[in-house]
């Protein structure tokens, strides 16, 4: 017969998390062993970010015959995901309840991981109100062990260079965010994790874009210190933005004399730069068409129609026939902030006219909003957002359903490193894990 202690010791669920170091991009997989048949137990992932907000995900679950639960084989019945999702505690995750309006998460310091409580608990219902049954701490990581991470303060230029390990050369990457501006280092040190030099640039402060009159010399001396570098192939430096950094990225394809891309990412962009090429230029538009801003019910502002009255005037287009290279576009249809599948049609048109339609490759997702982000990022519908002509603070309506927003996520992603295997590498990549 067993003792007391014997039968309570065999009771005890066994949870496991493998791996529980990895990059952001990586899958894992969570195992509960150990319960009884037929238990119904609750899966949780917690999340204490930098900004000292707590992000949470569950699933409910019950165990099989052999009292079992994997995350990625079995299906979950509630929660903030259901169905089979093996990694739906990450991309689900949302502030808990009575946290602040308008959060956003994203990685400020990348030199260290996040951290991950996972935990298993009884019951469905009233979870939160006892103690896990087993935990598990992981880490996620962008930066992968070996990876460079160093400051650039010359010619001008502000950013980070990320630098991934081994004698290289490599090939290299100008990476640009959008219009909430500052320095963002998370997607430059998740490439160069992938085997790419990225610089992560920053162009503006935070609400500061009007005020920030650059012109294409400071982002063409951005792009020639990374082609520049003696660990770059300097044939093949290529050019990544997102939302703004779209914009500039297609400007300085089309219309530089000095800048010559190897290939673009253009994540939630458009192709309208006013004449003067200026980022004071850009906003003067917005400015102009500002009361075209709509707003939700929640009081959410929708940028759509800003974009929608810019695009009427052909000045403001760039002549996207003049470009030389491969370029990706990726963009999701339920985008609220800007008119980014309409400029993609726009685009292919000119390009089509002009005979380069072979350059173009386009990747469209349903129910996707704006912030299409590294793979199982959570979901941002709407966030906090200071608006440059007022300077107001508002909750931007990105769009986006959380599940297709999320498998958008994970589809581009691997699309787009594929896509920058096959223009920047001549062999397949070195790809660094943990």
């Amino acid at each position: 017969l067993l003792s007391p202690l014997q039968v309570q010791t065999a009771a005890l669920p066994i949870l496991s998390v493998f791996p529980s170091r990895a990059l952001v991009d990586e899958k894992f997989k969570v195992l509960v062993e150990n319960l009884p048949p037929g238990c119904p137990v609750t899966i949780h992932s917690l999340h204490h970010s930098e900004d000292q907000d707590y992000w949470e995900a569950y699933g409910h679950y019950i165990s099989d015959d052999r009292g079992k639960v994997s995350v990625s084989d079995d299906l979950s019945f509630g929660g903030t995901y259901t169905g089979k999702e093996p990694m739906g505690l990450l991309w689900s995750m949302r502030p808990v309840l009575g946290s602040r309006k308008g959060l956003r998460l994203r990685k400020m310091n990348v030199c260290t991981p996040m951290l991950m409580d996972i935990s298993v608990y009884s019951r469905h219902d009233g979870f939160r109100d006892q103690a896990p049954l087993a935990s598990v701490l992981i880490e996620r990581w962008y930066m992968a062990p070996g990876v460079r991470r160093i400051d650039i303060r010359e010619r001008g230029v502000r950013g980070t260079l990320f630098i991934p390990p081994g004698p290289g050369p490599f090939p290299g990457l100008l990476d640009m965010w959008g219009g909430g501006g500052g320095l963002l280092e998370y997607r430059s040190a998740l490439l160069a994790s992938h085997g790419y030099v990225s610089l992560a640039l920053e162009y503006f402060s935070p609400g500061q874009l009007q005020t920030a009159d650059l012109e294409f010399n400071y982002f063409e001396t951005a792009f020639n210190i990374v082609k520049d570098h003696p660990q770059v192939m300097p044939h093949r430096v290529g050019i990544f933005g997102l939302s703004l950094g779209s914009i500039v990225t297609m400007a300085l394809a089309v219309e530089s004399r000095i800048v010559r891309p190897r290939c673009c990412v253009c994540i939630s962009g458009n192709h309208c730069f006013p004449p003067g090429r200026t980022l004071a230029g850009i906003t003067g538009e917005v400015d102009m068409n500002y009361d075209k801003v709509r707003v939700d019910e929640n009081n959410y502002h929708i940028w759509r129609d800003v974009g929608l009255a810019i695009m009427k005037e052909p000045s403001s287009k760039l002549d996207m026939g003049k470009i030389n290279c491969p370029i990706l576009l990726v963009n999701g249809h339920d985008d609220q902030n800007w008119p980014t599948v309409e400029s993609a049609e726009d685009i292919a048109e000119m390009m089509r006219a002009a005979g380069k339609e072979h350059l173009l490759t386009r990747l469209e997702y349903p129910d996707t909003g704006h912030l299409i982000e590294p793979p199982f990022s959570p979901h941002f519908r709407a966030t906090n957002f200071i608006v440059n002509l007022t300077k107001e603070k508002v909750i931007m309506l990105w769009g986006g359903q959380t599940k297709p927003h999320s498998d958008a996520q994970e589809d581009s992603w691997r699309r787009i490193l594929t896509f920058l295997q096959q223009h920047l590498y001549c062999s397949p990549s070195p790809k660094a894990r943990l």
